[in-house]
């Protein structure tokens, strides 16, 4: 019997952050290993790259604690970021008027995988 590699994977929802500016972080640590993205995502200056890292070791942890893989074989397979709702609110402008701002939201999506050597 041919033993397949299980995806693990890990799905942070609702971060109130732009998903363009997520996804500029995650096409850095694609194709990773876990321990050199998380080493990147601690050096990274950015305000996503906490989501971001927290989605990975929760993937990791799953991956450990779920599926009995081992944390230094495993490596990012995929991670992508799909557009959440978006939270709507209404500043009052002057002479009466009301002008909106829109508070974007995304949902954060880590597969990972192990790779035995």
């Amino acid at each position: 019997m041919i033993k397949k590699n299980k995806v693990i994977c890990a799905t942070s929802k609702y971060i109130r952050m732009s998903g363009h500016k997520v996804r500029r972080i995650l096409t850095h640590i694609k194709n990773l290993s876990y321990k050199e993205a998380l080493m990147l995502l601690e050096l990274l200056p950015y305000r996503a790259c906490d989501a971001i890292g927290q989605t990975l070791r929760s993937a990791a942890s799953n991956a450990e604690h779920n599926h009995g893989k081992n944390k230094n074989f495993l490596f990012i397979e995929t991670a992508y970021v799909t557009e959440g709702p978006r939270l709507k609110r209404i500043r009052p402008r002057a002479q009466g008027r009301a002008y909106s701002i829109i508070k974007p939201t995304c949902h954060i999506n880590i597969n990972v995988k192990e790779i035995l050597k």
